[in-house]
C-alpha cells in the first residue's frame, strides 16, 4: 500500500533554531462517498456493501486514487420507467483531474455494476498510459535496432 507523507516542524521543536523536520505518514486511502437524491433511500447496511463492493472491484487502482464518489438518481422522479436509475462514479486520482463514469439501469445494483464496469475500464486507460514510459520494451519483446 502506497503511504502519503507531509513534511513539518517537529512536535517538540528544539529551541537552538535547528532546521529539524518531521515526517508524518499515513497508510494512502481510498474514501468512497455513497450520495443518493431525494427519490432513493439506502440503508446503512446497503451503502456499507456498496462501499465494500466498489472497494474491492477497484482495489487494484486505490493507491493512485484518494476519494470516488457514488452519485446515485432517479431520473423519472420516482416513476417507473425503463433504466431511470443513473450511476455516476468520479474517482479522483491523486494530482490529476477527476474521471467519470455512468450507467443508466432499472436497478441501483445494475446501474452500480455497469458504472463500476465503466470506471475500471477508464482507470485502466487512464493509468496505463501513465505507467507506459517512452523508451521502454516494445510489446512483442522485441528491442529496436
Amino acid at each position: 500500500m502506497k503511504s502519503r507523507c507531509t513534511a513539518g516542524p517537529p512536535a517538540n521543536s528544539s529551541p537552538q533554531g535547528n532546521p529539524a523536520v518531521h515526517l508524518t505518514c499515513q497508510e494512502a486511502t481510498m474514501q468512497v462517498i455513497v450520495n443518493t437524491d431525494n427519490n432513493i433511500t439506502l440503508s446503512e447496511d446497503t451503502i456499507a456493501a456498496i462501499t465494500a463492493e466498489i472497494e474491492s472491484k477497484l482495489a487494484h487502482f486505490s493507491a493512485h486514487l484518494t476519494r470516488l464518489e457514488v452519485h446515485l438518481s432517479d431520473e423519472s422522479a420516482g416513476r417507473s420507467t425503463v433504466d431511470d436509475i443513473r450511476c455516476q462514479l468520479e474517482a479522483r486520482p491523486e494530482n490529476r483531474t477527476p474521471e467519470l463514469a455512468t450507467d443508466n439501469a432499472s436497478t441501483v445494483d445494475a446501474a452500480l455494476n455497469g458504472a463500476t464496469r465503466k470506471m475500471q475500464h477508464v482507470l485502466e486507460t487512464t493509468f496505463g498510459r501513465a505507467d507506459h514510459h517512452k523508451g521502454a520494451s516494445s510489446m512483442g519483446g522485441v528491442e529496436p535496432r
